[in-house]
């Protein structure tokens, strides 16, 4: 044949992603269900072919890909007779697969199927229909299609997830204290000192440190004048701070389009299990096993464009973040993925931090050439550092696999594992700064100097830091690394200590708080959010708030939950701007749930509501201040207080 089955698969993935789409697809669809028993039905799937493409008979096997297949939304429901056509195709000989015939329809045509379900009915669903169409040489395997079936007798969801009575831009009372926008500043600001701490980090890397003196001397000593040499300099360093700002602009554009993308990225699974691999990678090329570069004609091809104007300049700034990928890399993605459920700016405002950290030495160094003396000369000292990169970002890596596993449940990097791996991997830094083990690009016999002993002994201290965190007690909760492991609850212990495990149902809540005529806390969360976590362990076991808390019926919406919602829980939601959005997981529940009802999309977001859904006081967000947070907590119980004295007056 002249398409062999991995040619196939390829070429079917690739026409998911490309032709996918509904609007664009050049056979629709639709569907109907007939009752064959309480829970069995027979279901119909019509074609409308108006151009008369070649669509392939159910039931062909293209070596190993199926021309046709249905993909249901639950486990629950389960294909009791396989897909067939109401009535005999035509057999056509295929151009494609060197004379074979295929039996085809290219008019309207309908198929069938059975369905069976195990637990209750919906009134409706959305099943995937994957099929396969041509004409002559044209050969389009793995169209997919999205096709609604309405069932008889099927339990009806919930229309809507907005809560009607409730307005944001009204709440029953003002709190004072809760400036948003300094607290916004203020975070912005705390992630650009944190981008220019790792742009520092990067330049202490193998991969930059020595180009500094090399560029530096390039532009005082081979420009037409000293002044020039300075000015462009100047402007290198410019452009490597520009370069480094520009990648956070297509998250500036996807953020227009999907406001959730951020909390997508940062919890997608794929995402975070790729991270993890790729940090695994970067770690043992930092250990010096092998060497992790971009291609060198890509180098190559800007390196080549260099000159002495300011577009030659910005090519040396390309070309030096280009080398340097192998050591700024594992710090930018940590960056992305730290930021990326806060939205773009945060994002940009840690790049920025980076670039200036890393642009900003060159232009002083030019400026002042004299501070190149002082430099530490290139030696063994820097692959010492780029070791210690190596540990950390198995560390790091340790993160990302966590977060995959926390989203989908898989329930493998528990708590105290996530404790006992970090403390394996700093204890084996230790012993690597002491120089009781080597790795590849290590000196044998390398004297070990009082510096990086006292280094060592600091690892040391922090590793002992850990050790409570693999056990079950009230000195588990390790407060300078909250955010990073998983939650407390999280555990191998069934009974965990430090675990007061809130409610995950808005629904149940609000029910609670109607029985106890108590105001409802929502906190919208999510599995993998850091600073979530640093509410929790580092403020809400403040005494002072935990009181207050314990007035609140408390609800826990996790929006990066993947668990997949039972089968009459998952609809097609229609949000306030008229976009359609397919509700099958938990995450995806609550995350419409906020954006609907609060417009936020960032986590922690913090709302009370009064047992009839209506907002007490304006929501808040990240508030790592336990006496300010205890002010807002007050101002809402005191808003509810109010709500109940309204409730005794006597009505007219």
């Amino acid at each position: 044949m002249k398409i062999n089955g991995l040619l196939i698969a390829l070429l079917s993935i690739f026409v998911f992603q490309v032709n996918g789409q509904d609007n664009i697809a050049p056979i629709k669809w639709e569907g109907k269900s007939t009752r064959i028993s309480p829970n069995q039905y027979q279901i119909e799937l019509k074609a409308s072919n108006p151009a008369a493409w070649d669509l392939y008979a159910p039931g062909i096997n293209f070596e190993g890909i199926p021309s046709a297949a249905l993909v249901l939304p639950d486990a629950s429901i389960k294909i009791i007779s396989p897909l067939l056509a109401n009535t005999a195709g035509i057999l056509k000989k295929s151009k494609v697969f060197e004379g074979a015939n295929f039996e085809i329809y290219n008019t309207d045509i309908t198929w069938h199927a059975g369905l069976e379900f195990s637990g209750s009915v919906p009134a409706s669903i959305q099943l995937q229909l994957n099929y396969t169409y041509g004409r002559d040489e044209e050969f389009f395997p793995g169209e997919s299609t999205s096709i609604e079936i309405n069932f008889e007798g099927g339990v009806a969801k919930a229309a809507s997830l907005k809560i009607e009575k409730l307005n944001i831009d009204q709440p029953l009372v003002q709190c004072d204290g809760t400036n948003e926008t300094k607290e916004e500043e203020a975070g912005l600001m705390k992630i650009f000192l944190l981008g220019f701490l790792g742009g520092l980090l990067a330049l202490l890397t193998p991969c930059v440190f020595p180009m500094v003196p090399l560029t530096v001397s390039f532009f005082t000593k081979h420009g037409s004048n000293k002044k020039k040499g300075k000015r462009l300099a100047f402007m290198y360093g410019f452009f490597i701070f520009l370069i480094y700002v520009s990648f956070s602009i297509p998250f500036h554009l996807a953020g227009n389009i999907n406001p959730t993308v951020y909390n997508d990225i940062s919890t997608n699974v794929y995402l975070n299990t790729a991270f993890f691999i790729i940090f695994l990678a970067f770690a043992f090329s930092f250990f010096g096993f092998y060497e992790i570069t971009l291609p060198g004609g890509l180098a190559n091809s800007t390196n080549a464009k260099h000159g002495s104007d300011a577009l030659g300049v910005f090519f040396m700034a390309l070309t030096l973040t280009i080398v340097s990928f192998s050591c700024t890399g594992p710090i930018l993605g940590t960056l992305l993925v730290g930021t990326s459920t806060s939205g773009a700016w945060p994002l940009t405002a840690g790049l920025a931090g980076f670039g200036v950290a890393l642009g900003l030495p060159f232009a002083l160094f030019a400026l002042f050439p004299q501070w190149l003396n002082s430099l530490p000369k290139s030696g063994g000292w820097l692959n010492t550092v780029k070791v210690v990169l190596g540990f950390i970002e198995l560390a790091l890596a340790l993160k990302f696999l966590s977060n995959a596993d926390l989203v989908a449940h898989w329930s493998i990097i528990k708590r105290e594992i996530f404790f006992g791996t970090w403390i394996l991997i700093f204890l084996t830094l230790f012993m690597y700064l002491m120089g009781w083990i080597r790795f590849p690009h290590d000196s044998k016999g390398e004297k070990i100097s009082n510096g990086r002993k006292a280094f060592a002994f600091a690892v040391l201290a922090f590793t002992l830091y850990l050790m409570p965190g693999i056990t079950n007690s009230k000195y588990a909760n390790i407060s300078l690394v909250s955010g990073f492991p998983p939650p407390v609850c999280y555990s191998i212990y069934a009974d965990p200590v430090n675990c007061d495990e809130p409610l995950k149902d808005y629904q149940e809540a609000l029910k609670l708080a109607k029985e106890k005529n108590k105001p409802v806390l929502i906190d919208f969360t999510g599995w993998a959010c850091v600073n979530c976590r640093k509410m929790e362990e580092n403020v809400w076991t403040n005494q002072e708030v935990k009181n207050l808390m314990d007035q609140y019926v408390l609800v826990s919406l996790y929006v990066d939950d993947k668990q997949v919602l039972p089968i009459d829980q998952q609809q097609t939601y229609k949000t306030s701007n008229g976009t359609t959005i397919q509700i099958k997981t938990i995450g995806t529940k609550w995350s419409l749930f906020q954006t609907e009802n609060f417009n936020a999309t960032s986590q922690p977001w913090y709302v009370v509501i009064s047992p009839d859904e209506k907002l007490i006081t304006q929501p808040i967000g990240y508030t790592p201040n336990p006496t300010a947070f205890a002010q807002w907590l007050t101002c809402g119980l005191n808003g509810m207080k109010t709500i109940k004295q309204q409730q005794q007056v006597p009505q007219p």
